[in-house]
């Protein structure tokens, strides 16, 4: 992975998918790990963007169990929550909101890279349900 440089998305989707491991730790304590061991270099922006994550955890997991259907959140592979944990917090709480389009076509591509296609099909429909429920 140190050849590829992340976007703050990916950057961001990986400290989240490295939190759901790790319940007990902060944010800022698993970017410090990661800049400790040098495996993933998490921007300021990024940083910014899991510490907004994980500051409004409660609202975006809420958003995402409304959203679920003959699903629990318990059942989803960690990568997919952690896709939808981004997703959900652009769509519903990023005070600067990036297109919905975009949102969901970028959580989408990090389960192409990271999850399978069950991660791809389910985290875009539950993202795709969350933004028509504001139309």
């Amino acid at each position: 992975m140190a050849d590829k440089k992340l976007t703050p998305r990916e950057q961001a989707f990986i400290v989240v998918f490295e939190k759901s491991f790790n319940p007990d730790m902060t944010v800022d304590e698993i970017v410090a790990s990661a800049g400790e061991v040098e495996t993933v270099k998490i921007s300021e922006k990024a940083a910014s963007l899991c510490r907004e994550i994980e500051s409004n955890l409660d609202g975006i997991d809420s958003v995402i169990e409304s959203h679920l259907r003959g699903w629990s959140k318990s059942r989803i592979s960690k990568v997919a929550l952690a896709a939808l944990r981004l997703g959900v917090y652009e769509l519903e709480f990023a005070p600067a909101k990036a297109p919905i389009g975009v949102i969901i076509s970028e959580a989408v591509g990090i389960c192409r890279t990271y999850g399978s296609d069950e991660d791809k099909s389910f985290v875009n429909g539950v993202l795709g349900a969350v933004s028509r429920a504001h139309e």
